[in-house]
């Protein structure tokens, strides 16, 4: 049987990119999850919608889009809630003092994963942003 190179498309690229991205970032958002949970540590209404829309369905649609025809705006609403996500970790976790910041969390055997975590949720964010900015300028370089 003769050799078949496999051929890697520009849309195959964007959906893989994508995936990687969005489904290593729903990992790291699920164990923080616990984290918080296990210690009690809890977000007014306000962070609660926000963590919900922005932090964990965005990226979701954002790469049900990238499977079609409007991945360019799947790309666009993932660079936007990669970096809404990006700046809101940042803070809460480590500038704003509270029970939230990795240096002041409650007692529990829970605060190693809390503080990787936070750790993983900035470095999957920070590789989101770049993903999708890096496909969104070469999307813009095609036309």
């Amino acid at each position: 049987m003769p050799f078949v190179p496999f051929v890697v498309t520009h849309q195959t690229q964007l959906r893989v990119s994508v995936a990687i991205a969005v489904l290593a970032h729903l990992v790291v958002v699920v164990l923080h999850g616990q984290a918080h949970t296990r210690l009690a540590v809890g977000l007014n209404n306000w962070q609660q919608t926000y963590v919900l829309t922005v932090i964990v369905l965005a990226p979701l649609v954002a790469l049900v889009l990238s499977l079609t025809r409007y991945a360019r705006t799947g790309l666009w609403l993932l660079l936007a809630s990669m970096l809404g996500s990006l700046i809101f970790g940042a803070i809460y976790h480590y500038l704003i003092i509270s029970p939230d910041h990795v240096a002041h969390l409650p007692p529990g055997d829970a605060r190693g994963l809390f503080r990787v975590t936070a750790l993983l949720l900035l470095v999957t964010e920070a590789f989101g942003v770049v993903v999708a900015a890096m496909l969104l300028r070469s999307v813009f370089k095609r036309s």
